[in-house]
This record gives C-alpha cells, sequence and structure tokens, in this order.
C-alpha cells in the first residue's frame, strides 16, 4: 500500500508548512486533491492518515478529500465525457484518437490551523 509512504510526506510536509509559517495552534483541517486517476486510494489515504497522525500534532485532524474526474477527450466526434477509469477509446464512438484530461492530482490544497489561545 503506497499510500503509506504518501501519508508520512504528506504529515512531514504539513508540519514543515505551519513551522515555515510560525503558526502554533492546532492543525484542524486539511484539504487535499486526489484526482481519479491518480492510483491513490482515498479510502486508504484517509487510513493511513488515522494510522499515522496518531501523537502527531495532526492527530484528530480532519481530512477533506476532493476527487476530480478525468475527461475523455475525442478528436473525432468531439464528445467530451467524464470518466473514472483509464480509458484506451471513446466512450461514445471507439475511436482511439482521444486525449485525456485532468484526474491526476495529488495536491495538499490548503491547511487550517485554529487559533493558538
Amino acid at each position: 500500500m503506497h499510500e503509506l509512504s504518501i501519508v508520512e510526506a504528506l504529515i512531514e510536509q504539513v508540519e514543515r508548512e505551519v513551522a515555515d509559517a510560525g503558526q502554533t495552534g492546532r492543525i484542524s483541517r486539511l484539504e487535499l486533491v486526489i484526482g481519479k486517476l491518480s492510483g491513490v486510494s482515498c479510502d486508504a489515504v484517509r487510513f493511513a492518515f488515522e494510522l499515522l497522525s496518531a501523537d502527531t500534532p495532526l492527530e484528530g485532524t480532519e481530512v477533506h478529500i476532493a476527487e476530480p474526474p478525468a475527461v475523455c477527450v475525442c478528436h473525432d466526434c468531439n464528445e467530451r465525457a467524464e470518466i473514472d477509469q483509464l480509458v484506451i477509446e471513446c466512450p461514445e464512438c471507439g475511436s482511439r484518437n482521444i486525449a485525456i484530461e485532468g484526474g491526476r492530482k495529488l495536491l495538499l490544497q490548503s491547511i487550517e490551523v485554529e487559533d493558538h489561545v
């Protein structure tokens, strides 16, 4: 499960970003973007995050994950179809003259930190 190493890197990145920003409050929410074609399971990320964030400053942090789809663009029939998995032909006309747009991002979108009281 490569999601474990992804979440380890995520936790390190969040801690570094918060420290670099001089923030001292509790990290309350993370927003991630994990595209449907990224090869990363959102459920596995959530599980790994809960497991690996225990006893860290991120323990109890809410993790919101946006899952943007990819779009198959056909250059023959001009169809634009959302897809959840990789395709090699247009879902509409069967042409292989296609391009796949989006759906591959793996991104830490934002970090919310509560004010330190």
